[in-house]
């Protein structure tokens, strides 16, 4: 998910899409230490898809962006 399609969220949205994608990662997570997951690097996107949303709602806390 790029930063651009992240700016269209209401802040809302973007708090429930961070509880998402956290549950994502933690599921994730449990998966690689199990030994059943495949692609092991989409823990790093869904990281950074957090980071990126994380950033996104601090810029707008800040009044930095929009």
């Amino acid at each position: 998910m790029k930063a651009a399609e992240i700016r269209n969220y209401s802040d809302e949205e973007l708090k429930k899409l961070l509880l998402e994608k956290k549950k994502q990662l933690m599921d994730m997570r449990f998966q690689h230490a199990m030994g059943q997951l495949r692609n092991t690097a989409q823990i790093k996107e869904v990281r950074r898809d957090i980071a990126r949303i994380r950033t996104i709602l601090r810029e707008r806390e800040l009044g930095i962006r929009r």
